[in-house]
């Protein structure tokens, strides 16, 4: 009977010793997705679009996504996601983006991500929780500079537009066959079993405490841009 007791204690101790790990992770992703948004919004001459930013439904930001292997490469890493509400931004979702590609590769990359989601089908598919880049115009290389060309289509049928800052040896990203999904460990220490994916992303949970500042970072990015491209409509 002691030795069941104790069982059940170290269970309990061990859960909640994780819950605490996760939690802290969370945390400092949120803080990492500010900081690196922040960065490459304003980069000089590289930075996104204010038009971009103001007509994206969603923006997902994945923070030092490991890119590397040998003969095959892989991606992964986690972030978050945020898709417009009537009532603003949404909560935002925990995501995990993972998957492989064949070619000889060496070497391991940092790789700070920005995903834009443009239409309503890339939305739909955000939604689902779990989906795949694959096929033509589902995701692409986003514009970049003060303003988007006005000869791209970058509106018209781009589900996605991705910005990434390297950090080690390779240069460029590709998307194709990654998969995109709920970050299920996130979600739960931080919504609880009982949230679906979805019911965040449609606004319909609450904002966590320990995202306000990334919500912050958020909202403020896109009402500059929705102002700045208001006020160059006027010159």
């Amino acid at each position: 009977m002691k030795k069941v007791i104790v069982f059940v204690l170290a269970m309990c101790f061990g859960s909640l010793a994780f819950a605490g790990e996760q939690k802290k992770d969370v945390t400092e992703r949120l803080q990492m997705a500010s900081d690196v948004l922040t960065q490459m919004v304003a980069a000089p001459d590289k930075g996104i679009p204010e038009e971009v930013i103001d007509n994206a439904k969603c923006i997902a930001v994945v923070p030092h996504l490991v890119k590397g292997g040998f003969v095959f490469g892989g991606k992964h890493g986690r972030g978050v996601a945020t898709c417009r509400t009537a009532d603003g931004w949404s909560a935002p979702a925990f995501i995990s983006v993972g998957g492989g590609s064949a070619g000889l590769q060496i070497g391991v990359e940092g790789v700070d991500l920005i995903m834009l989601i443009m239409n309503d089908k890339g939305m739909q598919q955000l939604l689902s929780s779990k989906f795949e880049i694959s096929g033509e115009g589902s995701a692409a290389a986003g514009p970049v500079g003060r303003h988007a060309s006005a000869g791209t289509d970058w509106k018209l049928d781009t589900q996605m537009l991705t910005y990434s800052r390297s950090k080690g040896l390779f240069a460029g990203l590709t998307l194709e066959g990654a998969v995109i999904q709920q970050d299920n460990d996130s979600s739960i220490s931080v919504y609880g079993r009982d949230t679906t994916f979805k019911s965040v992303l449609q606004g319909k949970v609450a904002t966590p405490e320990i995202a306000t500042h990334f919500m912050k970072t958020v909202s403020d990015t896109a009402h500059k841009a929705k102002v700045q491209e208001a006020r160059d409509d006027k010159k």
